[in-house]
């Protein structure tokens, strides 16, 4: 059957939430499905902008959907240290890698938490496809109803830039009693994630072996990546990824052969990549998808020569990207110390559960000893918009970059000028630089001469994350974020990568080729070292700071010149040390991995370091502290100063002393005063300390406990009909030694509205709970007022508002012109309208300007149409009676043709039931009638309102003023 919608851009009419309570005991928890919380800014912002949507279909297959779970606060804290601890060779923790399961015994969620969330899902209906290692997500399969009943939400086709995609349109809801430990589902919608790759080129079949430095253009062969970035000498001493592993993440299956001719062409020795398919194969997606998976795939090889390359790829769904599933597959299982993943989406598109599931991921990467690299992106500082558009919307960057757990890889483009760093001829295996090129920031957009686009490295800081305590280098910014990238390869298309895809040589550049070839490098540095780094930025920071501040190695080739600014977007300029267009510059892999010691560096400079400070915890109007302890190395001699960031607003900190006198070491205390308006929580606070031209920065967490207080909760809305009586519980909880006895009040009544409480006055201590009852009388007048409920006790006030609506008895009315949709039922020739004036017979809407149309005149008789709600409206289970109303034209036409009109009501959009008995178009005399339908079986339910138009070839039939009335 074909759907369409019949009217669009109106809004359908606010729906009432009044279902019916389903609760169960889960474990130790009991859930009510009544008592919810919406997941805010968890729906994709395509699918809002969609111009046209339609209800998607109820069994729509909703497959290997993923739970993401939270880490409690105190444990987050303890994750955090224990992160730290693992690169400090002082600690008992330096590089103890844990497992997946251990991983869950120390940070997870419980084991009876999760049994909880997987008997809340099964009781809707989901199989439970997987429960990770970790306990921190659940993948879940469904279809469409199941959603759309467990979380409360819509699920819609939406059509974006001329495709069509399945999508949630608001955001879902989940129970509250589960709020604590499930952040979401990461997505509910099949809107993929972008791959970081401008497009394969492929050369003509009579270009075998091209001379690839002809014109101002060249191509980079893996000879050519080993000159550039004085890769030979490791190769020369051995380090050739042999032992080591490198996980890529793909959602399509491209032809092995690719892999094997580029490496045939490339003078690689022959080393069969392996092929993990996770569930069902995706097959060959096409050339797209194929480029990125070949590009990866080959030049993490063509790097790290004879280490294992491991393409995990799993199938994209109608709700999950193959990129995260496929991601979730290489953690959960720890398939590699080493990922590389060319994908993305920005971190205002991904949404907060997806957000919070890659950081979760890569914590638990970092925390197994995995280093994750994820490329910076392609549109510049415009991290949400495509590449290929020509304007930007806005600063962003790449969330599956940007959290603090992972390296972020960014772009730069060889800047030769007059110089001859070229061969004029390749070699066999298609090598023809000459040695290191100078670089400048990778930028090819329509904002510089003979560029297009947005094509240049993706940079910028976090809006979500903050600095991490690793992050400090010469350059990096003062701002409180997460910023990247943090180094740099090649991008450009000025230099495209070969690679090998469909079957042909071809050239493609972006960020995706910097990030599998980066990931090559780790490999020879893994084996090198012999064991896992985990979050490699903490080295390679440590590496920066000495190079930059303390004339050490030179590891790093410092981009001074250029900017990711893009057409819309002013963007950031490379600038000496770390910049957020190209991090800390592009790397001479020889020196990264023959500097790199137990530490994260052999260069011994002056130096002095923080030890971690103590999570703290201070009641609100008192006082606390904490010690700030400093060791200095390597002959550090110099006065050290302190500072702090991060307090949140009514918290001030004093340091005693306010500074360590040379040679630095010592301790100081950090004095925090807390005043009593403080917002009960948990903060980041940064220390920060500075001597010697040396910054230091340890972060810590300072718990805000709420003083004697207690809290008030009450619904926040409600509805009521005239000349009925309503009741909600208004609950207070004490906290922090509250012990006193809490009055009740409410303001705010509309006129022909009492109240009462029962009790009035909750008894000492304080906790408890009062039913208020609401009593509307019948002169009551309809609308929406704000009730505000007043709790008093022990010198403490607290409010909180009711929104009371007063129902009038009309529940819905509609002359068409909002969101309805139309479907064939029986045959193809019959169609419902929205009709301004009539033929056959003629006729004028029976008020206003527009009424329903049935083509009953031209349309085959038996054939059949269906108009129906886009969305479903709730009876109130408050309602004694409810009836549904609407005007029909008779007319006295062709009176044998029995043309009629069936009232239908759906609970789930797909299976329907007739209401009242049809209402046959002819009558002996002309006019407009109203017919009313008692739909009372249906109080307490949400339905969708439907109309059933069958053909006896008479004439057109025509509906006008819907009506759905309760009392």
């Amino acid at each position: 059957m074909s759907t369409r919608a019949f009217m669009s851009r109106l809004t359908f009419l606010t729906l009432l939430l009044s279902l019916l309570a389903v609760q169960a005991f889960a474990g130790g928890r009991f859930i009510d499905d009544n008592d919810t919380v919406t997941l805010q800014g968890n729906t994709h912002p395509l699918a809002h902008r969609a111009m046209a949507k339609s209800a998607a279909d109820t069994s729509l297959r909703m497959d290997h959907m993923v739970m993401a779970l939270q880490i409690s606060a105190a444990k987050q804290a303890a994750l955090s240290t224990f992160l730290k601890q693992q690169h400090d060779p002082t600690s008992p923790n330096y590089h103890k890698w844990l497992t997946p399961d251990q991983f869950a015994a120390q940070f997870g969620p419980s084991a009876a938490d999760v049994a909880d969330i997987t008997t809340w899902l099964t009781s809707h209906g989901f199989k439970i496809d997987e429960v990770a290692k970790s306990r921190m997500w659940i993948n879940f399969s469904g279809d469409v109803n199941h959603v759309e009943q467990a979380f409360r939400t819509q699920i819609s086709t939406v059509t974006v830039d001329g495709k069509s995609y399945h999508a949630n349109t608001t955001d879902p809801s989940i129970p509250r009693a589960l709020s604590d430990v499930v952040s979401g589902v990461v997505t509910l919608h099949n809107i993929p994630r972008k791959p970081k790759h401008n497009g394969a080129t492929a050369f003509p079949s009579n270009q075998a072996v091209p001379n690839y430095t002809s014109g101002s253009y060249h191509y980079l062969a893996p000879g050519d990546f080993a000159t550039i970035y004085n890769v030979n000498p490791l190769y020369n001493a051995g380090l050739d990824g042999t032992g080591q592993s490198i996980a890529i993440v793909g959602r399509t299956h491209p032809a092995a052969t690719n892999w094997s001719t580029f490496r045939s062409k490339m003078g690689l020795p022959a080393n069969a990549p392996q092929v993990i398919v996770n569930g069902t194969d995706p097959g060959d997606l096409g050339a797209n998808e194929d480029t990125e998976a070949n590009l990866d795939v080959e030049w993490a090889g063509a790097v790290a020569k004879n280490a294992t390359i491991k393409f995990v790829t799993s199938q994209s769904t109608n709700t999950t990207d193959g990129v995260d599933l496929s991601a979730q597959y290489i953690v959960a299982n720890n398939v590699a110390p080493i990922v590389s993943l060319s994908f993305g989406s920005c971190e205002s598109d991904m949404g907060a559960t997806e957000n919070t599931f890659y950081n979760n991921l890569w914590a638990q990467a970092a925390a197994q000893g995995q280093t994750v690299l994820v490329a910076a992106g392609d549109s510049g500082a415009a991290g949400c918009s495509d590449p290929s558009g020509a304007t930007g919307s806005g600063k962003a960057v790449n969330g599956l970059a940007s959290t603090p757990y992972n390296i972020a890889v960014g772009g730069t483009q060889f800047n030769e000028g007059s110089t001859q760093y070229w061969n004029s001829v390749s070699t066999t295996s298609m090598t023809s630089a000459l040695g290191y090129i100078p670089e400048v920031v990778w930028n090819e957009s329509g904002s510089v001469s003979g560029g297009s686009g947005l094509w240049a490295t993706g940079g910028g800081a976090s809006q979500i994350y903050s600095k991490p305590s690793w992050q400090v280098a010469t350059g990096v910014p003062q701002d409180g974020s997460r910023d990247i990238p943090d180094v740099s390869l090649s991008g450009a298309g000025h230099d495209s990568y070969l690679i090998v895809t469909g079957g042909s040589l071809s050239a493609v550049s972006g960020t995706s080729a910097g990030t599998p070839s980066f990931a090559g490098i780790v490999a020879l540095l893994l084996q090198k070292t012999g064991q896992r780094i985990g979050n490699a930025n903490v080295g390679l920071y440590q590496l920066a700071n000495l190079q930059y501040g303390a004339n050490g190695a030179s590891v790093f080739h410092d981009v001074t010149s250029g900017s990711n600014s893009v057409p819309g977007v002013t963007g950031y300029s490379a600038a000496s040390g770390y910049d957020q267009a190209t991090g800390l510059g592009s790397v001479d892999a020889n020196a990264l991995v023959t500097n790199w010691g137990a530490t994260g560096s052999t260069t011994s400079s002056p130096s002095f370091s923080l030890a971690a400070v103590s999570p703290v915890s201070i009641t609100a109007g008192k006082s606390g502290s904490v010690s700030v302890q400093v060791s200095v190395a390597n002959g550090f001699n110099s006065s050290v100063t302190f500072s702090v960031s991060g307090l949140p607003s009514g918290v001030t900190g004093t340091f005693t002393p306010a500074s360590l006198a040379a040679p630095g070491s010592g301790t100081t205390t950090l004095s925090l005063n807390v005043a009593s308006t403080v917002t009960v929580g948990t903060r980041t606070v940064t220390v920060t300390a500075t001597g010697g031209g040396i910054t230091r920065t340890q972060s810590f967490s300072l718990t805000v406990l709420a003083g004697p207080d207690f809290s008030l909760s009450a619904p926040s809305s409600g509805s009521i009909l005239v000349g009925n009586s309503g009741t909600l519980s208004v609950a207070t909880a004490v906290s922090g030694g509250f012990s006193s006895s809490v009055a009740l009040a409410v303001s705010g009544l509309p006129s022909g509205v009492t109240a009462s409480f029962a009790p009035t006055t909750i008894a000492a201590p304080g906790s408890g709970t009062s039913v208020l009852t609401l009593t509307v009388a019948s002169t009551a007048t309809a609308g929406t007022s704000t009730l505000t409920i007043t709790a008093t006790g022990g010198g403490i006030t607290h409010t909180t508002t009711f929104a009371l609506t007063i129902q009038s008895g009309a529940l819905y009315s509609s002359s068409f012109t909002d969101n309805w949709l139309t479907t064939s039922v029986s045959g193809r020739s019959a169609r419902w309208y929205l009709a301004s004036s009539g033929t056959y017979p003629t006729v004028t809407p029976h008020t206003g300007t527009a009424m329903a149309q049935f083509n009953s005149y031209s349309a085959t008789s038996g054939n059949s149409a269906r108009l129906f709600t886009s969305g479903r409206l709730t009876i109130p289970s408050t309602a004694k009676s409810a009836t549904l109303s609407f005007w029909m034209y008779h007319d006295p036409n062709r009176p044998t043709k029995n043309d009629t009109v069936q009232a239908q009501l759906s609970t789930n959009g797909s299976t329907w039931a007739n209401v009242g008995a049809a209402v046959a178009r002819y009558a002996a005399t002309a006019g407009w009638t109203q017919v009313s339908v008692d739909i009372s079986s249906y109080i307490g339910k949400s339905v969708y309102l439907g109309f059933l138009g069958t053909s006896a070839a008479g004439y057109n039939m025509y509906l006008d003023d819907l009506s759905v009335t309760v009392k």
